[in-house]
């Protein structure tokens, strides 16, 4: 069964513990949260305020995606928020070895994420020490994007890479999943799947959670 990470910039913000608790209750594994500074992506979204006031009430993992310039100097800050897993973008990333180390020495998981243009042979050197690879299906800074299929080719190219490497990476695929595009993920190797309007905008969130679940290799 595939990781799933509902992503919560596609919740209702008006009700935003509601929507907390929903995940709690549901079958989903990871609270997925988009992080954008106005800069890296045309857009702004959670600040540390909005974070610390989701992990109070969420029971699961905080997997925080961090699309932002200079991400180092906050990743202490995203540690004391309760990030269980913190994402840099290789993009934005002049010393991505150290950065890694940095995340990881504030006791949290690291991942790198890699932009649609970016290639999957950029994490050559440094994927035994990456706990996650998100694949970006979409381009990052927008929610309800369509799905870039050649994701579907990275995905095979990271599971290939990971297990010559003998990494222990998992990979993570965020932008137009649904539950087409999901199995067809799965299949291709991810290990865990963000949705986010797919979600939200249905008529049950809980079981449409339940439903990516339920997604296996076939």
């Amino acid at each position: 069964m595939p990781t799933i990470a509902p992503s919560v910039l596609s919740c209702d913000f008006a009700n935003v513990q509601r929507d907390v608790e929903m995940i709690n209750n549901s079958n989903a594994d990871w609270f997925h949260i988009d992080v954008m500074d106005g800069v890296f992506v045309p857009n702004i979204s959670f600040g540390f305020p909005v974070l610390k006031a989701i992990n109070k009430h969420a029971r699961k993992p905080l997997d925080c995606h961090l699309m932002i310039e200079n991400p180092d100097q906050y990743v202490a800050e995203f540690a004391k928020c309760g990030a269980a897993i913190l994402t840099v973008h290789f993009e934005a990333c002049t010393h991505l070895h150290r950065t890694i180390q940095l995340i990881k020495s504030n006791g949290m998981k690291a991942g790198v994420a890699l932009n649609p243009h970016t290639s999957v042979d950029v994490l050559k050197t440094i994927i035994e020490d990456v706990d996650l690879v998100l694949i970006m299906s979409v381009n990052p800074g927008f929610g309800g994007q369509k799905f870039i299929a050649n994701a579907i080719d990275k995905v095979q190219e990271t599971r290939n890479l990971i297990d010559a490497s003998k990494s222990k990476a998992v990979i993570e695929v965020d932008g137009g999943v649904n539950l087409e595009t999901g199995q067809l993920l799965i299949n291709a190797g991810a290990d865990a799947l963000v949705a986010g309007s797919f979600v939200f905008g249905s008529q049950n969130p809980s079981q449409t959670i339940s439903d990516l679940k339920q997604l296996s290799v076939g």
